[in-house]
């Protein structure tokens, strides 16, 4: 019954804060490197196309460039923010409701008629 009151030990504290996701590992500078040639190169991309009148004009720019707007946000929350390295419960409760507020703006636009659905 004395055993049930013990101290813990440093060791298995430790290993505890590690199980919870409270200690993780940095990103190296090659990984930061990385991470900022991709966000450039979308970047470029971005402004590429807006110099491009005819894909200006068609109705793949804005789709287009929000994709690439919403992959350089991810890109950045994970990395930058370290959520790609947080616990599993900080994810969540970012990307949960980040992924409710995105369908819920894209049924809106389908409520009110900005975006159409070719039924034919």
């Amino acid at each position: 019954m004395a055993d049930a009151h013990k101290p813990h030990e440093p060791s298995q504290s430790h290993s505890d804060h590690t199980a919870m996701g409270e200690m993780h590992e940095n990103p190296t500078w090659s990984t930061y490197w990385k991470v900022a040639v991709i966000l450039t190169l979308i970047t470029v991309v971005e402004v590429w196309v807006y110099y491009i009148p005819a894909f200006v004009a068609s109705r793949l720019f804005v789709p287009s460039l929000l994709i690439m707007s919403a992959v350089k946000f991810a890109i950045v929350v994970m990395f930058y923010m370290h959520l790609k390295y947080d616990h599993k419960l900080f994810r969540a409760l970012f990307t949960g409701p980040l992924t409710i507020a995105i369908l819920t703006l894209i049924v809106l636009l389908f409520l009110f008629g900005q975006l159409k659905l070719n039924a034919g």
